[in-house]
């Protein structure tokens, strides 16, 4: 399940870093709500990228979560997809109770979106409606015997850990052992984030020596995001691009500042700084 959008890169539909020269805000915004399926799903995707938090562009994009014209033969909701990833950049909370219906949606994507940015809000409302999505993939708090692939279950498990679900500890441990790999890692930095033990931590860190680039690109989002310190080396030294490198250790660097009780830099943010210097 290759379904997870890119965790370092913000691209456009057509697959290129945008500049937005091409719009302005009263026009994404007017876009939203245009006969043309293309300049929908454009406006929607520019006005996230962007961070237009204008109280116009939230409510059009809360509108098109219930889209029905913007549909692929497959039966998928194009427009509902961005206007989901679109609200969790714009951090305005009112969205939180749309998103959460979005997780009913028969569009694997769409759910998998909304997932994603119910985590970037950080509401923890939203709890209990993704643990019931998780909660199709287990059987009496274990993995079903034959793997569900159903459910965006990367998204959920990581949105699961940054929102302290700790209650839930239960039922993320036993996707570790799912048989796709992004999920095992999704659930190792959940369970870190969960429980502080650093064995899931080192999960994390020997996923980076694996075979596989997209694998390992994944990782390093996975790192960064939970502040692992220990893995700072491991890091530094994968075999990937440096950008992706130096934006996992950002994200470790943060998190020593974030947790330094003084305005000091702590010797683990030094050693941060230093890798990261080694990189550019």
């Amino acid at each position: 399940m290759n379904s997870s959008p890119q965790k370092f890169e913000d691209l456009s539909p057509t697959g290129n870093s945008g500049d937005g020269e091409s719009l302005t805000v009263e026009q994404a915004i007017a876009n939203l709500e245009s006969a043309d399926l293309g300049l929908r799903f454009y406006a929607a995707w520019w006005l996230g990228r962007f961070q237009i938090c204008e109280a116009p562009a939230v409510r059009g994009l809360i509108k098109a979560l219930e889209d029905e014209a913007d549909r692929t033969p497959e039966g998928g909701y194009p427009l509902r997809r961005n206007a989901a990833r679109a609200l969790g950049k714009l951090g305005d909370r009112q969205a939180v109770s749309p998103l959460i219906g979005c997780l009913n949606c028969s569009d694997f994507y769409v759910r998998e979106a909304a997932a994603q940015s119910l985590e970037m809000l950080g509401d923890p409302v939203c709890i209990p409606a993704l643990i019931e999505l998780l909660q199709v993939g287990l059987q009496k708090e274990q993995l079903r015997s034959q793997p569900d692939l159903s459910q965006p279950y990367e998204a959920i498990l990581e949105a699961l850990g940054t929102l302290r679900a700790t209650e839930y500890i239960a039922l993320v441990k036993p996707f570790l052992e799912h048989p796709i790999e992004l999920v095992q890692y999704a659930a190792a930095r959940a369970m870190y984030q969960l429980t502080q033990e650093p064995v899931y931590g080192e999960r994390l860190v020997k996923a980076l020596a694996g075979d596989k680039l997209q694998l390992r690109r994944a990782v390093l989002a996975d790192l960064g995001a939970i502040g692992y310190l220990p893995a700072a080396d491991a890091i530094a030294e994968t075999l990937a691009e440096n950008s992706l490198k130096l934006i996992s250790l950002k994200g470790l660097l943060e998190h020593q500042v974030k947790h330094t009780a003084t305005s000091t830099l702590s010797d683990g943010a030094i050693k941060v700084i230093n890798l990261m210097d080694s990189l550019l």
